[in-house]
């Protein structure tokens, strides 16, 4: 009778060591493609620049702690709250931007004069141009646009490499 088991306990021990190692081999595949694809997948970081363009983000800081305002600005943030449009008046495109630092300037994007930006999604990655307004909240960048009066430096958004001016 154990003469008989013997060849099943057998195929079951192959059969557990196949298992283990098609686990293995599954678990090298998937280590190497994470490996490989590391930084891909949530939040991508945001795009790191040299370029002298960028507005030092304590210049944000400064305009803030002083209340200052009509200060040109560029930068790069996140979406960190896509609000209502605002149609009193001019109509504006709202969203919160957060900055590196942590400081959250709110964009008010004239759409009366430039296209609406499409796709806006919370955690992407934004680039704006225009004047930075002092608030109590952080500030507002506006002129994100040309000024077809020509009072005020042209602005931009740039958006999944679309840009809006």
């Amino acid at each position: 009778m154990f003469s008989k088991l013997k060849p099943s306990m057998q195929k079951s021990s192959v059969n557990k060591r196949f298992i283990k190692l098609i686990i293995l081999l599954l678990l090298g595949i998937c280590s190497v493609f994470l490996q490989s694809n590391r930084g891909s997948f949530g939040l991508k970081p945001l795009p790191q620049s040299t370029s002298s363009d960028l507005t030092d983000l304590d210049t944000f800081k400064k305009a803030f702690d002083n209340q200052q305002s009509n200060i040109q600005v560029n930068q790069t943030g996140r979406i960190a709250k896509i609000f209502w449009d605002d149609d009193h008046g001019l109509k504006h495109q709202r969203f919160l931007v957060q900055l590196d630092s942590g400081q959250k300037i709110l964009i008010a994007h004239n759409i009366d004069l430039v296209a609406k930006v499409e796709g806006l999604k919370e955690g992407e990655v934004i680039s704006f141009s225009g004047e930075y307004e002092w608030n109590n909240k952080g500030g507002v960048v506006h002129w994100t646009h040309r000024d077809p009066r020509g009072h005020h430096p042209n602005g931009w958004l740039l958006y999944n490499n679309r840009r809006y001016d």
